[in-house]
């Protein structure tokens, strides 16, 4: 969808770039998020935080494992209810297991994009910045390959302006 909405905003203004000859600029928005150093920080929290639902998925599967290994080395010496009773555990214990990983990564994602929203909107500043200060009808994203051509005279790549402006 945001592939089409840019070939439809770039096909609507680059007839009235080359008319009015506006100014532009342009860079790769995840080369210049990655490049703050804010974003190794974040990147590190996000990290640690994925470590701990990994360990936490892990003691939860070895759990499982374990009392899996049980049942199957006593189903012979179990009773039929007992047998029953164990089977119901297990099954619960997978049911849980299965949740718990669904929700982890539902929340880790939650975490990541709320992490990148101070990112993003630094770079939102730092854009906006250069752009009024250079004089730029707008600056593109040309990240997704959104923008295969940019006509060197009528564009610049802002990405070395925005890497200083972030640091």
């Amino acid at each position: 969808m945001n592939r089409i909405l840019s070939v439809l905003f770039l096909t609507a203004v680059f007839p009235l770039v080359a008319m009015a000859q506006v100014k532009f600029g342009y860079l790769s928005y995840d080369e210049a998020i990655k490049s703050m150093p804010e974003y190794a920080v974040m990147q590190e929290n996000i990290n640690d935080l994925r470590s701990k639902y990994d360990a936490e998925l892990k003691r939860v599967e070895d759990e499982f494992n374990r009392k899996y290994e049980e049942f199957l080395d006593g189903q012979r010496d179990f009773a039929p209810t007992i047998l029953q009773k164990r089977q119901t555990e297990l099954q619960d214990l997978l049911k849980k297991n299965v949740a718990f990983k669904a929700e982890s990564q539902k929340l880790l994602k939650k975490a990541e994009e709320e992490a990148y929203l101070p990112l993003k909107e630094k770079l939102k500043k730092v854009l906006e910045e250069i752009g009024l200060e250079r004089g730029y009808a707008f600056i593109i994203n040309t990240d997704g390959d959104a923008c295969p051509f940019i006509h060197p005279d009528m564009g610049e790549d802002v990405t070395q302006l925005v890497r200083e402006a972030v640091r």
